[in-house]
Parts: C-alpha cells; structure tokens; sequence
C-alpha cells in the first residue's frame, strides 16, 4: 500500500526529489513558497489518530509541508522512492517492520533525508540504538508542536535533536557514570542485531528469509549464533533480553 496524502490540501505541484523519481505533492494553501524553500515531510505511525493528528499540527507551521503519511515501515520505504522528502518523522515501534529497521533502509536508499524518531518511549537507553541507525533526532510522542518543529528544522540544518526530557535524563546517566556499553546486543553484528530485531517483533523465520532474500536455513542459523553469544536458548529468552536493554518496549512484548 503506498504512501498515502494528507486530507484538506488542494493545491498542488510536482516535485523531483533526489530519491525518487517525482510525484504530486500536497501544498498548504496558506503557505508561500515563494523564495522559500518548504521543508518536506512524511509522517510514519501505524496509529491514525497519532498520524493524523501530527499531520494536522504540522500542516499549520509555516515553511513545512507535510507530503505524505505512511502507516508502517514498508510503506515508508515505498513512499521514499518516489517522494522529494527533506524529513522523515518515524515511529519506533511498527508491526512488521519496526523504526529501527525502517530507518537503515530508509537511509541507505535516501542518505540525504533526516529521520527523527518518535517514540511513546521516555527512555534514557533508547536514542543511542536510533543515533547508530542513523537517527539525527529523537522525541516523544508528548512533546508540543513547539519542541516537534525545533526537531525537524535542526536536522535539516545538519543538528543533532533529542527532545529536552530525554536529554536530561540522558545527562543525569552520563553523570552517575551509568551507561548501556555493557549491553550484550552490542557484541551481535548488523545483520545479527537485524534479526534479533525481527524476531522479538514476531516476525516468522519464513518471512525473515523473504525479507532478506536468504533461505530459512540461514536464518535459523544466525538465530542460534545469536543465542550462543546473548546465552540464552529460545525467542522467549531473546524478547526478556531485548525489553531488560531497551531494544524492546515492554508493551510490545505483551
């Protein structure tokens, strides 16, 4: 399913963008665009209330344009590769695909796009597994419009953003000397930490294969490299591990 647009914009214009090969994009008809450029965004969230409503937000800002909105990563990932899009808003945890994956992909199809991850997640531990995907910004699904446009109008600008609760806290781990380097997920490759991921999201060893274009077998084998070096034995061991570090919100593993 592709991409879809936001409701209650009428006029519009082509774009061409670098990672796509151009589609009719949505624009706000109380925006000028005249010597300006609009700062293009797609809204990612399997949740519609949450989706919409950050569309509906955003479309009221000056100088950005919501182009489209994606209910999972795999839509996202279509969108992209026929959309001009300056900033994908991404939210970590999806059925099937989750945040994290999407935004490997995501990057390694479209390097010069910006994800900023959103998140119901107010984890001090979790903005460091979205900086290594490739992340530039990190905020909660709390946060104001206010605190939302700061976001995406750093990482256009080349910034790292994380939203102010999460810094603080962030700040307050670094100075008790506390920190995730510990974290057995850490000794696991990207393809490894890949699967891992797939797994604790429920995703079969059958539709693994066919996502990574590898035979069942394969991935069995890299499940069972992967319980060797966690030490443990079985998925169920897997999803305890991936929630105790953060890699898994524990409402997800309910």
């Amino acid at each position: 399913m592709r991409g879809r647009k936001p409701r209650g914009q009428k006029q519009e214009r082509s774009h061409k963008g670098a990672c796509g090969r151009g589609i009719r994009a949505t624009q706000p008809l109380h925006i000028s665009v005249v010597g300006a450029k609009l700062i293009k965004v797609l809204v990612v969230d399997d949740h519609d209330l949450v989706r919409m409503g950050i569309s509906r937000m955003l479309g009221d800002v000056s100088g950005i344009q919501v182009v489209g909105e994606a209910n999972s990563g795999e839509e996202a990932l279509a969108f992209v590769r026929e959309a001009d899009v300056d900033v994908i808003l991404m939210d970590v945890k999806m059925p099937g695909m989750g945040g994290l994956e999407a935004t490997r992909k995501l990057l390694s199809r479209c390097p010069e796009a910006k994800v900023v991850a959103v998140s119901a997640l107010d984890d001090d531990l979790f903005p460091g597994r979205l900086m290594q995907a490739g992340a530039m910004g990190y905020v909660t699904k709390g946060a104001d419009l206010e605190e939302m446009v700061k976001a995406i109008r750093a990482v256009v600008r080349g910034d790292v953003f994380i939203s102010s609760s999460m810094a603080t806290k962030m700040a307050l781990r670094n100075v008790s000397g506390k920190s995730d380097k510990n974290s057995p997920f850490d000794d696991l490759s990207k393809r490894e930490l890949q699967i891992a991921d797939m797994i604790v999201n429920g995703t079969k060893v059958a539709d693994i294969a066919e996502t990574l274009s590898v035979s069942p077998k394969t991935v069995n084998s890299y499940r069972y490299r992967i319980f060797e070096k966690l030490g443990i034995h079985s998925d169920v061991e897997l999803t305890l591990l991936a929630v105790k570090y953060h890699i898994l919100d524990p409402e997800a593993a309910l």
